[in-house]
């Protein structure tokens, strides 16, 4: 998902209209030089306001007054991308800065001059907060790009593994290549071949995360159910994501059509299925980076060209 910058704005006083400016300077971990909500280390560094938004909220305002970029104390006024699509951990590209989602809404000051003028505030609604991970300048008409946040659970569906019998190697390879790739990994589990039990960690990782990847389970022996209990979590089959990874493995190992594996979608988390050995899930992984991110976009139902 892209917009555009439509203005940049900074305030001297908290609870002020800002006045927009030319340009911005962005310090790492700390806002907007001269912005008085500038701060080391806290969460709201940064201000987002969607001006179409501004506009559809507060049109009745042109008859009273102006209706400005800044107005709602907003740092940076966007235009043609849906701010509402947003989530907590998500990342802003402007130019080579990156702005990391960190809240979205606030409680608004009492009385603050902006409520004085206006009535009332969208900052509490739909107001966007960041950190700044990295520096540097930001002006009118910069391209905006969201860099989806990718919070993911591992599941290892192993008897050997849950009983100390084997090492899980594979969980740990996707614990290591998740994180390479910037892929915050929030919850990791080992479990047994067990279809109540694999359904019920499967209901608990799609509370908190947007990728689920199982790693066991896929075969064709008694015990491998993986494919059957995500197939009664699951709300929509994405067929075509498990057909190419079996095909494209297929080039190195003829025995990858043995594999049953499955993807879905539980709400707005995605769940694969890959097989348990580790030089499967090596296979499987170089070939899924290359259309996660589009996948997780699509589920989130991020608008593209």
């Amino acid at each position: 998902m892209k917009g555009f910058v439509y203005s940049v704005n900074i305030g001297e006083k908290k609870g002020e209209i800002k006045k927009p400016v030319e340009k911005i300077e962005l310090i790492e971990n700390y806002g907007i030089k001269g912005d008085c909500h500038a701060e080391r280390g806290i969460n709201r560094q940064v201000s987002l306001l969607s001006w179409e938004r501004m506009n559809e909220e507060f049109f009745c305002l042109k008859r009273k007054d102006d209706l400005k970029p800044g107005l709602f104390a907003e740092n940076i006024t966007t235009e043609k991308i849906d701010l509402r699509k947003l989530k907590i951990g998500d990342k802003l590209k402007i130019n080579e800065v990156i702005i990391e989602i960190s809240e979205i809404g606030k409680k608004c000051h009492n009385w603050c001059e902006i409520g004085k003028k206006v009535g009332k505030c969208l900052m509490p609604k739909e107001g966007i907060f960041g950190k700044v991970i990295k520096a540097g300048e930001i002006k009118k008409g910069d391209v905006i790009e969201v860099i989806p946040r990718v919070f993911t659970g591992i599941l290892t569906i192993s008897d050997g593994c849950f009983e100390g019998k084997r090492v899980d190697k594979s969980g740990e390879y996707l614990k290591e290549i998740c994180k390479k790739y910037g892929w915050e990994v929030l919850i990791y589990d080992i479990v047994p071949d067990e279809k109540e039990v694999i359904k019920s960690k499967l209901r608990e990782f799609s509370e908190i995360c947007d990728l689920i990847l199982t790693t066991g389970g896929t075969g064709i022996t008694k015990r491998d159910i993986s494919p059957e209990a995500t197939k009664e979590i699951i709300e929509k089959e994405i067929p075509g994501v498990s057909e190419i990874l079996r095909i494209k493995t297929y080039e190195k190992s003829k025995y990858s059509i043995i594999s049953r594996g499955i993807c879905g979608i539980k709400g707005q988390t995605i769940i694969i299925n890959l097989p348990g050995s580790l030089n499967g899930v090596k296979e499987y992984f170089e070939i899924l980076k290359e259309f996660l991110i589009h996948l997780i976009e699509m589920v989130r139902e991020f608008p593209h060209e």
